[in-house]
């Protein structure tokens, strides 16, 4: 085995601390751009009905499609790069790359004006996505090297709790600029715009903590360059078969269920405004004060699931989790304006940590025990995610198209969640059959 970069000891809090920091500097994207303010500008400067490769629609719809083909790209790319990447020793410099080309995405975003340029933003906003999703595929994969198994679910919650204040205080700072800049000389467009380019050099820059305090972890030994692509893909199938053995069951369940009910979170955090704007006709500063709300009960829920995973399992806890989703996209349905869905943003924010968090230290604790491919298995891991928003935003999409209302989509999310807990079930029942405590 190649040493590491740097030595240290698993459970080591500085290196904890560092990894944590990725969180604080990467959810600037997920917040401030494809949940908070780049949606809203979209609407503001597109047309309702627009023209785009040579097909007139629905610029909700188009905006739902963006985003199935951006984690469809990463999806097809992470399998083939992690394998690479656990064969190279390499998975924080494909965490940077990828980071790299995001953040810089973001910042381009600065140059989306209009009718006129929106190829250009939209091309953008993929590029911008597939940096962000690429580099969690890596970014995740260290969770079950550096901490113990007792620590995962905490430090995992700490983790995305790190995540919802930093990108709060970038939104909050954006907000100021966007709503003050007339007073300032700044239109808003403009100062929009520079909200994309602070939250790309946010995105780059504390970065910079996570890449000197993370070591690159080394499990096998790099050999001529020529052959890193083909043991690469030996790398992959190797992690297929493993996952393919008697023994893995439950893990393999597992991930069909994370499938199923990431199917239906993922596409409500990422088209939870367009619905609030098209449906409800909330305005910019109602669409804002919903987000705030997620963002804030949602550090008090990471630690709430943690807790309750330390109580009941992860499993149950999960559980619990899919169920409030349901019921979140069932009362949907039925919201008709702004205070109904400040309700359904407080429920939203009690789980949407707490899924999030429990489902990555889960899946960290269910991996075959002895196993160095963490970047592989992750890409497993992170392509069923991906698969699960390409094809959740897409049904969105497409029954939004059938019925012409987005509220049938939000009501179909709930067959995804029915599903999900299912499986969730099976796992449980598994788990406790094997004497499995997770």
């Amino acid at each position: 085995m190649q040493s590491a970069s740097k030595s240290f000891e698993k459970g080591d809090p500085r290196v904890i601390s560092a990894w944590c920091w990725f969180d604080w500097a990467n959810s600037v994207y997920p917040l401030v751009i494809t949940t908070a303010v780049f949606p809203i500008y979209y609407s503001s400067i597109t047309d309702p009905v627009v023209e785009f490769l040579g097909m007139k629609i629905s610029n909700t719809v188009l905006y739902a499609y963006t985003i199935s083909f951006s984690f469809l790209v990463v999806a097809l790319l992470s399998p083939i790069l992690s394998g690479i990447a656990d064969y190279a020793g390499r998975k924080k410099l494909f965490m940077q790359i990828f980071s790299t080309i995001g953040a810089f995405s973001a910042m381009g975003l600065f140059f989306f004006q209009g009718m006129d340029t929106l190829g250009l933003g939209l091309g953008l906003a993929v590029v911008a996505s597939i940096g962000f999703a690429g580099s969690l595929v890596f970014y995740n994969a260290f969770l079950p090297e550096i901490a113990l198994p007792e620590q995962m679910d905490k430090v995992s919650a700490r983790g995305f709790t790190m995540g919802y204040i930093g990108s709060s205080i970038q939104l909050i700072l954006s907000l100021v600029l966007i709503m003050f800049g007339p007073d300032w000389g700044i239109d808003k467009g403009l100062a929009t715009r520079i909200s994309f380019l602070s939250a790309g050099i946010w995105w780059f820059g504390f970065a910079f903590i996570t890449w000197r305090g993370l070591p690159e972890i080394y499990f096998q030994p790099v050999k001529g360059k020529g052959q890193i692509f083909s043991q690469g893909f030996k790398e992959l199938k190797s992690v297929f078969m493993q996952l393919n053995q008697k023994g893995n069951g439950a893990l393999r369940l597992f991930l069909l269920a994370f499938f199923f009910y990431s199917m239906g979170y993922m596409t409500v955090i990422y088209l939870a405004t367009p619905f609030a704007e098209k449906e409800l006709h909330m305005q910019a500063t109602e669409l804002i004060l919903t987000i705030m709300i997620i963002q804030f009960v949602g550090i008090a829920g990471s630690y709430a699931f943690a807790w309750l995973s330390s109580k009941i399992g992860n499993i149950r806890a999960i559980m619990v989790s899919v169920v409030i989703w349901s019921a979140v996209c069932g009362i949907t349905y039925f919201v008709q304006d702004s205070v109904g869905f400040y309700g359904v943003a407080f429920c939203v924010g009690t789980v949407m940590g707490g899924i999030q968090a429990l489902s990555r230290s889960t899946y960290a604790k269910l991996l075959p025990e002895g196993t160095h491919d963490h970047a592989s298995f992750y890409a497993f891991y992170d392509i069923t995610e991906k698969l699960g928003i390409t094809l959740g935003s897409y049904s969105f999409g497409l029954i939004e198209v059938l019925t012409g209302s987005m509220r049938g989509s939000a009501l179909f999310l709930c067959v995804f969640f029915a599903v999900g807990l299912i499986l969730l079930a099976v796992v449980d029942a598994m788990r406790r059959r094997a004497g499995m405590a997770i």
